[in-house]
């Protein structure tokens, strides 16, 4: 009994004491029940990124990762069942066995998800992954050596081992050549040994990010699985390109590409961007690019080379060479064009007649298809398809009327836009332009029209040209009959004159027109320059009564006929350089919406147009007064006037005895925005500026003239492009007057030529010039420097962005005193041509400020030593020109020096020209600084004779050195 009590005693205590154990147990399961899911969560997300960097990597192995992938998503999926159990069971405490039983389940999956890990990080470090190559050569047409793209890469290869630029823009016209120079980049030996992979993307127009993304991650062998979102994606390849050393191609950009959102590229300080684009303003705006290369056509010899070489050597047969030349000269210097003609020619090989042939349909390629020719055109029509709104695309279309590679004039430009009812929402003139000149520059920009070297000038490339026409003659509302500069002495076939709604036959050789045509759709009628045009018939305008413009300058017309009245629409007519030109034989009061009227260099009367009282713009020369019988009311009656031109020189006779009452009339006219004026003397100017009304507005442009010189500087003032630039050019002076100093304080551009009286700008108050932006200095016998500094005490020339002073035979230095802070702070180019006691052209102090200056040309100055003068910058900083990107030193034969050390930076400096200066026998130059430098241009003598501080380098720069012809 007491054996049994005792046995059962036994048990009832072992399992009392296995229940105190399982309670016990359970309760340090309950007590680590949160901490046992944390850890879980965090263990499994540690396997998430274990799975996700094997899932996205190839391997050249791949099926034990494969299956322990499929493991891993098992066990990530109990554990996320776990996960919501607990989520749920946590909301009821009371179920105490429920829970302890939970908390054990976590812990022994953690130990499985912490083992499995393990596994996949073992197969991480001992797999042998697909790594993608560093590069991926890209079939193209190697660069000739030395030839203009060639330079180009080379450009962007310096960029590219310049710390500071993380990227660079590639822009210029289709078909130059962009694409051509990112593959050469992308193929280039130095390119593979910079970065550890190079990435080149081609973004279509309709890109996307994730389109660009999914390229990236391609190209880097990232498998994703699923529909990883953009960041998810952005995280992989920035982790992937960890330590890695990455550079960027990007081809043919239109829209905004968010890299550090794409690829997390911000993280990566070693990666860099390339980027093409059409448009220099994206580059750098949109895109950042910290450089930006332009692009542009080949030169002609280049062009030949690059058929010549594709064609082989077929093309130097004799009778061949002249027809190939021919057929390059159909290409427009356009790479893009150049490599597709030449490989249909080529099959041509020596057969004369075929590439006759040939060369005639690619002059007929309008109607004829030719292979290259379309597709160029429809890349070149991108840039059109991409104009915002139809404002721009009528515009633009309007250029082809002119013929190709012709300069056309912007102000002419704007008025016929305006006229035509291109320019929309602009009530005034001066709206208008302003609205004109936005589009323009829109257009500009894309490079549908480019600035010619006139700067006051645009024109349309060939093939550009080309497309409009194309375009308008798909348009049932524009039809163009264009045929400038074709020679035609007679007028085309009257159907196509009937058809039309703008006709453009200037330039021509044309001797008669039609009798009667029936043009009630012609909107534009261009005749101008046709020399041998003596007469209108009488009946020619009847039917033209919508006609918009109307041109006829520079023809030999002596009346205009009597049907001229019919033209109730017309708004600009254009008759100046009719110099035979005397006669009206209507009454000009029919034409009640004419704006715009230029009769120039005729011999038509103020009296015979001064019915038109209503006009806008008037523009008028010397020869159009009666200076005999002048009275007054002849200018004053238009009274609308916006615009007023009068071109004369003050020395032509007469001018000086009508200039006081015309001026009298002139301050008559309230509403003027711009005048165009010579006033023989200063107190003539004086007139004007103590009684007009409208001298006080501040959006009164004017093109003032006091004293008159037909010079160089002249004409460049004449040709700055800026429209809204207040010019005023003093010639022939003497001395200071208060008006001039008036006058000054509104002005933007200043001339001064052979001024007597004053020896530096100093004298007419250089407070008085803060507002000037362009200055050109010739002659001015007695002036000694530019500016006195002691006689101020702030900055002066603030806003002074280009000086050129030529023929300045007393000129001894640009500043004279001390240099205040500001002064001088945005000027960016300085020529100084042909002073012959120019001895400094830094004054100590002066080339600290100069933080903009970008362009320094010193020419035919005798007595130039140093260029940087050592004893009056000893203080100076190796950050001093920072932005200097081309030196040209001409004929400087006393020159000993451009800055006598070695320790400037030069970080801009791309070009150097150094020519007839024998005694300059070393460059500021050292092994490390100069980094952007592409070019050395010279006499072989010269850089023989320079002297080298070590061999390394002359090593650096003799790649980069041009010979030249001594001239």
């Amino acid at each position: 009994m007491t054996d049994l009590a005792g046995g059962a005693a036994g048990e009832i205590y072992k399992d009392g004491k296995r229940v105190a154990t399982f309670a016990f147990s359970n309760i340090l399961y309950l007590r680590d029940l949160s901490r046992n899911s944390k850890k879980l969560t965090q263990e499994a997300t540690n396997l998430k990124e274990t799975r996700k960097y094997l899932e996205i990597r190839r391997f050249k192995t791949q099926s034990g990762i494969r299956d322990w992938i499929a493991t891993a998503s098992i066990i990530l999926r109990q554990v996320e069942r776990l996960e919501t159990k607990y989520n749920n069971e946590k909301k009821h405490r009371w179920k105490l066995f429920s829970l302890a039983n939970l908390s054990k389940e976590m812990e022994v999956k953690c130990q499985e998800v912490c083992s499995h890990r393990e596994k996949g990080v073992f197969m991480k470090e001992t797999a042998v992954m697909e790594l993608p190559e560093p590069v991926q050569r890209i079939p193209t047409l190697k660069l000739e050596e030395n030839s203009s793209l060639h330079k180009v890469l080379q450009h962007v290869l310096r960029c590219l081992e310049d710390k500071e630029v993380r990227r660079i823009g590639i822009w210029g016209k289709l078909g130059t050549g962009k694409t051509t120079v990112l593959k050469n980049l992308n193929n280039h030996a130095k390119v593979a040994e910079m970065f550890n992979v190079v990435i080149y993307v081609t973004v279509s127009k309709k890109w996307s990010e994730k389109r660009v993304q999914d390229a990236i991650l391609r190209r880097l062998k990232l498998d994703v699985v699923g529909n990883a979102n953009v960041n998810e994606a952005a995280w992989l390849i920035s982790e992937d390109l960890k330590e890695r050393k990455c550079l960027i191609l990007l081809d043919e950009v239109t829209d905004m590409i968010d890299l550090n959102r794409i690829m997390g590229i911000d993280e990566n300080p070693d990666s860099k961007v390339v980027l093409v684009s059409r448009y220099d303003d994206f580059c750098k705006c949109v895109m950042k690019a910290d450089e930006l290369v332009n692009v542009k056509p080949l030169l002609r010899t280049e062009a030949w080379n690059m058929f010549q070489k594709i064609v082989g050597p077929s093309i130097s047969n004799p009778l061949i060479e002249p027809l190939a030349r021919g057929v390059v000269n159909e290409c427009y210097e356009l790479p893009l064009l150049i490599d597709r003609v030449a490989k249909t020619f080529k099959k041509n090989g020596e057969d004369s007649v075929l590439w006759d042939y040939g060369l005639e349909q690619l002059k007929r390629w309008d109607s004829i298809k030719i292979y290259g020719k379309d597709e160029v055109l429809e890349r070149l029509q991108i840039c059109y398809d991409d104009l915002e709104d139809d404002e721009q695309k009528v515009c633009f279309l309007y250029g082809a009327l002119h013929p190709q590679e012709s300069e056309i004039y912007v102000d002419y430009l704007l008025e016929c836009w305006k006229a035509g009812g291109f320019i929309k929402h602009a009530n005034d003139f001066r709206s208008a332009r302003n609205r004109g000149h936005t589009v323009l520059n829109e257009l500009i920009k894309v490079s549908l029209l480019e600035r010619s070297a006139n700067r006051k000038c645009v024109k349309m490339n060939k093939m550009l040209r080309k497309m409009a026409l194309k375009i308008s003659s798909k348009r049932t509302d524009s039809k163009f009959l264009v045929k400038p500069h074709e020679g035609l002495e007679d007028f085309s076939k009257k159907e196509e004159w009937e058809q039309a709604h703008r006709i453009s036959l200037m330039n021509d050789q044309l001797r008669t027109l039609p009798e009667t045509l029936d043009c009630r759709n012609l909107l534009t009628l261009l005749l101008q320059r046709n020399k041998c045009l003596t007469s209108i018939p009488e009946l020619f305008f009847k039917s033209m009564c919508r006609l918009q413009i109307l041109d006829l300058h520079g023809t030999n017309i002596v009346v205009l006929p009597s049907s001229l009245s019919n033209l109730i629409y017309l708004k600009g007519l254009y008759l100046n350089s009719c110099s035979e030109l005397k006669e009206i034989r209507s009454s000009v009061e029919a034409l009640e919406h004419l704006e715009v009227l230029d009769i120039r260099k005729t011999k038509l009367k103020l009296l015979q147009i001064g019915s038109l009282v209503w006009l806008k713009c008037l523009r008028l020369s010397l020869c159009n007064f009666d200076v005999a019988n002048y009275t007054e009311a002849q200018v004053s009656r238009f009274d609308l006037l916006e615009e007023l031109t009068i071109d004369v020189g003050s020395l032509e006779e007469g001018w000086d005895k009508i200039v006081d009452p015309v001026i009298k009339e002139i301050v008559k006219l309230k509403k003027l925005t711009f005048l165009r004026f010579c006033f023989p003397q200063v107190d003539c100017l004086g007139l004007f500026v103590e009684k007009s009304p409208v001298w006080e507005d501040p959006r009164l442009i004017f093109h003032f003239a006091v004293g008159y010189h037909d010079s160089a500087v002249a004409h460049a003032l004449e040709s700055i492009d800026n429209p809204s630039y207040k010019i005023l050019k003093l010639a022939n002076g003497d001395g200071v007057n208060p008006i001039v100093m008036k006058v000054l304080t509104k002005t933007n551009a200043l001339g001064l030529i052979d001024y007597k009286g004053v020896s530096s700008l100093s004298d007419f108050g250089i407070e008085n010039m803060n507002m000037i932006f362009d200055c050109l200095i010739e002659g001015c016998s007695g002036m000694k420097t530019i500016t006195y500094g002691n006689g101020t005490s702030k900055a002066v020339l603030e806003w002074l962005k280009n000086l050129h002073i030529t023929n300045v035979p007393e000129l001894e230095n640009i500043w004279q005193g001390p240099v205040h802070a500001g002064s001088l702070a945005r000027l960016t180019t300085v020529t100084l041509s042909n002073c012959p006691k120019l001895m400094k052209i830094f004054s100590n102090g002066m080339i600290q400020q100069l933080i903009q200056l970008t362009h320094l040309r010193v020419e035919e100055c005798h007595q130039i030593e140093e260029i940087i003068m050592e004893f009056e910058n000893t203080q100076l900083e190796n950050q001093a020109l920072p932005k200097l990107e081309t030196l040209k030193l001409i004929h400087l034969p006393q020159l000993t020096s451009i800055w006598a050390k070695d320790s400037l930076e030069w970080p801009s400096l791309q070009e150097v020209e150094i020519s007839k200066c024998f005694k300059l026998k070393s460059l500021p130059f050292n092994k490390v600084n100069a980094t952007k430098l592409r070019s050395i241009e010279g006499q072989q003598s010269w850089w023989e004779a320079l002297e080298w501080k070590g061999d390394a380098i002359k090593q650096r720069l003799q790649p980069l050195f041009i010979p030249n012809q001594l001239l």
